[in-house]
Order: C-alpha cells, then structure tokens, then sequence
C-alpha cells in the first residue's frame, strides 16, 4: 500500500481487525519511509447480480423488491416481521449461492414461492397468482389441488 503522505510504496500493517460494519478489514499501516501511520479499510469486491426480466430487460438486483412481494403477500396474515426477514435472507442467500452473474426473474419468482410455502399456504396463493398471472378461477384452482396434494 502507497504512503498516503510520501507516496512511498513499501509500508506495513501494525494492526489488523474487523471494522464496525463487519464487511470490511481495518487496517492501521506504517510508512517505513516516513513514520507516519494511516488507516485503511478492504472490502470485498462484489459483481452486482443482474436480472433479466421477462421482456429480456436487465436490471441490478434489489433486495427491497423481494422484501416488498413477500410484505404484499403477508399482508394481514399471522406471520411476523422477524419471519419475514428470515424468509427474505433465505431467499437472498439460495440466489446468490447460484453463483451466476444473471438471473432470470422466473428463477427469482419460483425461489420466492417455495419459501412463501414454507412460510404461509395464503400468502404462497397471493403470491403465485399475481406471479402466475392467473387468468381465470379455473387456474386459481389448479394450483390450489397442487398444493393441496403436496406438489
């Protein structure tokens, strides 16, 4: 790391520990050059996620989308906020755990539904039919003997 005050290029680490955020490493550093010390901060370099929507627009991944289909979806329904976080983190973490640097939104939306069943049978319905596009009371009810099977 360049000596922010000489630009010297050879400097050493005198300590090392998390910082407050808990997703960066600060740093306190020498200058051998010098003798001044500075703080540095390493984080994580992330490639945003992409997805691609079904009029095969792209846009970054936003984690507030997710969180509000899933509040709509429990809406009224005997399920907590801490509940629903949970279902949010699980949900976040089977997407990125996929690895891919895009993903399809019918991807995102199926992971959605099989967590919301897990959650809540209403919720999971209220969700499925705005994401299904259900047509008629004929589809509605399909899906509803589906689950009710256990499929």
């Amino acid at each position: 790391m360049k000596c922010p005050y000489c630009n010297n290029p050879d400097t050493r680490v005198i300590d090392s520990r998390p910082a407050d955020d808990g997703n960066s490493i600060r740093r306190r550093r020498s200058c051998d050059e010098c003798g001044k010390r500075f703080t540095t901060y390493e984080k994580v370099e992330t490639i945003p996620l992409i997805i691609i929507k079904k009029d095969n627009n792209r846009e970054q991944y936003d984690r507030s989308k997710i969180e509000a289909g899933v509040l709509r979806a429990c809406y009224k329904r005997p399920v907590s906020a801490d509940q629903i976080k949970e279902t949010v983190d699980h949900i976040e973490t089977e997407i990125f755990n996929r690895e891919a640097k895009e993903i399809p939104s019918s991807i995102v939306g199926e992971i959605v539904m099989d967590h919301l069943k897990n959650l809540d049978a209403v919720a999971y319905v209220r969700f499925a039919s705005v994401y299904r596009e259900f047509k008629d009371v004929n589809t509605f009810m399909a899906e509803l003997k589906k689950m009710l099977d256990g499929n």
